[in-house]
């Protein structure tokens, strides 16, 4: 990514000026990751400016770019199909199914996909137009662009954003806007690199999920609940969120190249994932 408006911003989670830094990155524009004095939150700063990652997000080689994106996306779709096939059942075991289906950053619809069997109807969201055209084939309506595009009747059942919280410059504003076009008694579900894994922490700077500079926002379960409970939802739940990857995605972060048959595999990797899950409040109720 190519940019030279740089910001360096309070805390996004409650805007307190003081923080400290946890991991820094030598070289322009010197990226570190600070954690924020008032309330614990971890983000990126400096960080690009909004306008300039939207740009990035629209741009069709975001999913299929070496320096900025996804090396490959479609490589991932066997893994990607299993992890959200895996999310279906765990949906389904808490009654988190049925109905309409929101999801905002939908990809190539991998997830509507396998989402087809549980939901009658699915809307979807990608602000990469090429994402959106594949996605399309798998839900009743997808737009390109954000969740600006959907409208706010009629209301959803569900409303999922996964692996897209991390990108979010208003977390506030978002969730509170997803929850805007949830019917009441619907859920919401987020998920998340998880800030607060094993993997992080003995992993440290070479933790693959600092994808720099698109992550700009690092939960963990207390954090992410918090953003939740402060938009008004209530019954918040962590949701059990395995996830497989690619063989080859897995070398390639350990620095080996494994290509044909060798590297497309999917194994479950335990523990990357953090997702919650909350219900906005039934009319009437506390």
């Amino acid at each position: 990514m190519t940019t030279t408006h740089w910001e360096e911003p309070n805390c996004p989670l409650c805007n307190a000026a003081s923080a400290d830094p946890v991991y820094a990155w030598s070289g322009e524009p010197g990226y570190r990751i600070l954690r924020c004095r008032s309330c614990a939150f971890f983000y990126l700063s400096p960080r690009p400016r909004e306008e300039d990652m939207a740009g990035l997000y629209r741009d069709g080689a975001y999913y299929a770019s070496e320096e900025s994106g996804y090396d490959d996306y479609h490589a991932q779709e066997q893994a990607l199909g299993m992890t959200f096939r895996r999310l279906m059942v765990n949906l389904k075991k808490r009654g988190i199914t049925g109905g309409r289906l929101l999801e905002v950053g939908c990809g190539f619809g991998y997830l509507l996909r396998e989402a087809g069997a549980y939901f009658d109807y699915r809307e979807a969201t990608d602000y990469s137009p090429e994402a959106a055209e594949r996605a399309d084939a798998y839900a009743d309506r997808v737009h390109t662009g954000g969740l600006e595009m959907v409208a706010e009747e009629p209301l959803f059942d569900l409303a999922v954003a996964n692996h897209v919280i991390e990108h979010v410059y208003n977390p506030h504003a978002f969730v509170r806007d997803m929850v805007k076009r949830l019917k009441p008694g619907g859920a919401l579900v987020l998920s998340t690199p998880h800030m607060g894994s094993w993997w992080r922490r003995c992993m440290g700077k070479r933790w693959p999920s600092f994808k720099l500079p698109e992550h700009i926002l690092y939960f963990d379960k207390s954090t992410l609940t918090r953003l939740m409970q402060e938009a008004g939802l209530t019954d918040l739940q962590p949701l059990p969120y395995p996830h497989a990857f690619p063989i080859s995605l897995i070398g390639s972060k350990l620095g080996l190249k494994l290509t044909g048959k060798l590297g497309k595999p999917a194994l479950w990797i335990p523990g990357t994932t953090l997702a919650v899950t909350g219900r906005k409040p039934c009319a009437g109720s506390l």
